[in-house]
């Protein structure tokens, strides 16, 4: 059993950052790839990034160039630092991983931009 858990939302004007953190339970931390999705309303949960347990980074091509996704195995974390953020990042974001074949998501946290 995984447990995840988000922080790190909120609301920020266009242009604005922010990171988000996610904390894993149990002490084989490192061997999980995780992953950061979103859903926005109406629209379907989507792959935002990727860390591997080797630090291996997959970010989507939508915001590759102002999002970025990092580890901290000593702190069990990871993170998705969000730059120059735009309207249509608006939605709920949440923390992923798949260890042994069983999904386990975190509860999500909100970002909203918005002036």
């Amino acid at each position: 059993q995984v447990q995840l858990e988000e922080s790190g939302g909120g609301l920020v004007q266009p242009g604005g950052s922010l990171r988000l953190s996610c904390v894993a339970s149990g002490n084989i931390f490192s061997s999980y790839t995780m992953n950061w999705y979103r859903q926005a309303p109406g629209k379907q949960r989507e792959l935002v990034a990727t860390i591997t347990q080797g630090s291996q980074i997959l970010v989507a091509e939508s915001v590759r160039d102002r999002f970025a996704i990092s580890r901290d195995n000593s702190k069990n974390t990871v993170y998705l630092q969000m730059n120059n953020l735009k309207p249509e990042d608006t939605a709920v974001y949440y923390c992923h991983t798949k260890p042994y074949l069983t999904d386990y998501w975190g509860q999500g946290t909100q970002v909203t931009v918005s002036s």
